[in-house]
């Protein structure tokens, strides 16, 4: 049965703060235009219901300024306008108007934000003339021309530094999906070689306990051991990349890595399925850094793992060398004499990616017995 998520509305303090501004700029303006009126300008017009309309709907539209911000801009302009023209005391009833302008252009909208500047400029300071009200002086008309442009300034510096802000959220939010996908594949990798490499040793000592038990049964019990031994083995691993998918707080382990001190353990296991394993160190083990130590055990496995399940061979020789810049890997097997190039299937292919995102490399060829050997290189 599905489920749906509830439906949200905005909550009081959506409403409270959509409703404060339009309340607190009507009561400034209102209060402050009739104030002009009396004590500043005694020689404008006189205050009526009509300057009182005029200021309650410039400031009373800024209650749909986040939702229609466009029309409440236009709304500004022709109230503000209209006050202007008709001679009332000029005063904070432009507010509406600048809080609509600043508003407009900082969430994009420039070219209706600057029209609306220019658009009140040129309809105050023609409309005067066209009018014939009294005409502004020269100082004037390019203090309020000026305003108008510092305005707009003020604004697309807002706006540019809301775009910056954005485009930083996005980056990181790009980053971290990114880190996810490589971490998912990085999780994949591991599932597939663990999964793989257990359930073909399983496969093999299954079988030989399968043709064993009705004719040597006292030599099906090892085979069976082996069973449950790399049964066991797998369930441990994968609980481990399970543990780190939930970040649960159990007791297993964080990491679902194991490095080249595993490497007796995966020789034995690996020699238990009927394949004799050599190994062989070149220079001086050393400490190496987890991600390198973590894909040479994992190509070392998988190499071991192709050969359990595609060749009929009976060893396999391990060759490590610690380099001076590199680590070297080796594999190589005795299967059946063949001279035709190795073909690449799913692990080899994963092999290749691991050594690729550390910056290596690493190919396939034939021995000069006609197995197959693997050569990986590390770079340290």
């Amino acid at each position: 049965m599905s489920t749906t998520e509830p439906i949200t509305s905005p909550g009081v303090g959506y409403w409270a703060r959509r409703i404060v501004l339009p309340v607190i700029v009507s009561i400034i303006a209102v209060g402050g235009s009739i104030g002009a009126a009396v004590h500043g300008e005694p020689d404008s017009r006189r205050p009526d219901w009509f300057m009182v309309l005029l200021i309650l709907i410039g400031s009373l539209s800024l209650y749909w300024l986040r939702t229609h911000p466009r029309p409440v801009l236009w709304a500004t302009v022709g109230s503000t306008l209209v006050y202007m023209l008709m001679g009332y005391a000029y005063g904070p009833m432009i507010f509406a108007f600048i809080i609509a302008v600043f508003t407009t252009i900082r969430l994009g909208y420039r070219v209706s934000g600057w029209s609306a500047l220019a658009a009140l400029y040129l309809g105050h300071v023609g409309g005067r003339l066209i009018l014939g009200l009294s005409e502004l002086g020269l100082y004037q008309t390019l203090l309020v021309g000026t305003c108008f442009v510092v305005l707009g300034f003020l604004a697309e510096l807002f706006r540019a530094h809301r775009d910056r802000v954005n485009a930083a959220a996005r980056t990181r939010k790009e980053e971290e999906l990114r880190r996810a996908g490589e971490e998912r594949l990085r999780i994949a990798q591991e599932l597939h070689d663990v999964v793989a490499h257990h359930i073909s040793l399983i496969n093999v000592q299954a079988s030989t306990a399968l043709h064993l038990v009705d004719r040597q049964p006292e030599r099906a019990e090892p085979a069976l051991a082996a069973i449950k031994d790399a049964s066991k083995d797998a369930l441990v691993e994968l609980r481990s990349i399970v543990g780190i998918l939930r970040q649960s707080d159990e007791s297993a382990p964080r990491q679902p890595v194991a490095g080249l001190n595993h490497l007796d353990h995966l020789i034995t296991r690996t020699s238990r399925a009927g394949l004799e394993v050599h190994r062989i160190v070149h220079g001086e083990p050393r400490p190496l850094p987890t991600g390198l130590d973590r894909a040479a055990f994992r190509i070392i496995q998988e190499s071991l793992t192709n050969v359990v399940r595609h060749a009929k061979a009976t060893s396999a020789t391990v060759r490590i060398q610690y380099g001076e810049q590199a680590l070297m890997l080796q594999i190589d097997d005795d299967g059946q004499s063949l001279t035709a190039p190795p073909k690449e299937g799913n692990g080899i292919g994963g092999m290749r990616e691991r050594a690729t995102a550390l910056g290596g490399t690493l190919s396939t060829s034939r021995t000069p017995s006609g197995g197959l050997r693997i050569t990986a290189t590390l770079p340290l």
